[in-house]
């Protein structure tokens, strides 16, 4: 007697094998995720406008910045250094509007601070070749430091008010300007993957370093602009920090590197380079931010919360291992 599965049309069949559910975990994930807390915390208000546009506005930075940490991680390298980017980024673009260079000078210090330590790390994995995990490392500790440093660890308040409206603080009707954000960069990164030659040169990198080369790809230049973009990214998080909440602080950013990787594995990038999706790192990241807020709403207390997320960060990479073997 013939099985189920054997009774199937050829082609059918076919499909079924060559289809790999683990690219769509994260949206499944998401749906049960979201489904458990709509029915356990509905007397709490979790599906409040107010809550489901907070969880927004919590995740979007983290988003933006696990944006950028697709093209590293799709590129086969690793920037951690971006939670201390975020925090330097900010006060250095705080300070410069304290120094009268108004809020485009603010805006072009902030980024371009974050793009110069991309610029580094780059240099460093590209040119005296060490490897990224070592080169990121120390310059979230330098970063760090100089956060600290520059302002003797005192917050630096931000006045200028279109910079805390465009930055963090604004909505647009109802819509949070953190929002508008998350999605603009979401898509800008898409159509760069996955429509350029750009997206297309940095997984062949990822996937094959030695054959991306042979084939014509700079390989040095795609690592190099990954990080750069890791850097500005990571800048403009660190703004949106400062604008939410008026002032730049050294401790933004503290943590972030492993929520920002988690949600790019868990989207369905292969930790191991060359496989990356932009939109299931944004469903990656809102999903840890519900998962955030809802452990807040039931009352868990940190310890508890950083128990949960270090286990969502060892089944990120089992899920991200498992898929690179297959």
């Amino acid at each position: 007697m013939q099985s189920k599965a054997n009774s199937l049309p050829a082609s059918t069949r076919f499909s079924l094998r060559g289809f790999d559910w683990r690219r769509y975990i994260v949206y499944v994930a998401f749906v049960a995720v979201f489904f458990y807390f709509s029915v356990t915390l509905y007397d709490e208000g979790f599906l409040s406008t107010n809550n489901l546009l907070n969880i927004a506005r919590q995740t979007a930075m983290i988003a933006i910045m696990a944006v950028a940490m697709t093209f590293v991680i799709g590129a086969a390298q690793i920037d951690l250094s971006v939670g201390s980017v975020a925090a330097l980024s900010a006060l250095i673009s705080a300070l410069a509007m304290q120094a009268g260079l108004g809020m485009f000078g603010g805006i072009i210090a902030g980024l371009g601070t974050g793009a110069l330590i991309g610029l580094i790390n780059g240099l460093l994995i590209t040119q005296i070749a060490i490897p990224a995990f070592l080169v990121t490392l120390g310059m979230m500790i330098i970063t760090k430091g100089l956060a600290m440093w520059v302002t003797d660890t005192a917050p630096v308040p931000i006045l200028n008010e279109s910079f805390t409206f465009l930055f963090g603080s604004g909505d647009l009707g109802p819509i949070p300007v953190l929002l508008v954000w998350m999605v603009v960069i979401g898509i800008i990164g898409h159509v760069l993957l996955r429509k350029t030659a750009y997206g297309r040169r940095t997984l062949a990198v990822g996937g094959n370093e030695n054959a991306a080369e042979f084939s014509g790809v700079n390989v040095k230049r795609i690592k190099l602009l990954v990080m750069v973009g890791s850097g500005m990214l990571a800048g403009l998080a660190g703004m949106l920090y400062a604008g939410r909440i008026y002032s730049a602080r050294f401790t933004f950013g503290e943590g972030d590197e492993l929520s920002v990787i988690a949600a790019v594995i868990l989207g369905g990038t292969s930790l191991f380079g060359g496989t990356a999706t932009v939109i299931g790192t944004i469903f990656g990241a809102l999903m840890i931010g519900m998962i955030n807020n809802g452990l807040i709403i039931m009352g868990l207390d940190v310890s508890q919360q950083m128990v949960v997320k270090g286990l969502i960060i060892i089944l990120a990479v089992a899920f991200g291992k498992k898929a690179a073997q297959r």
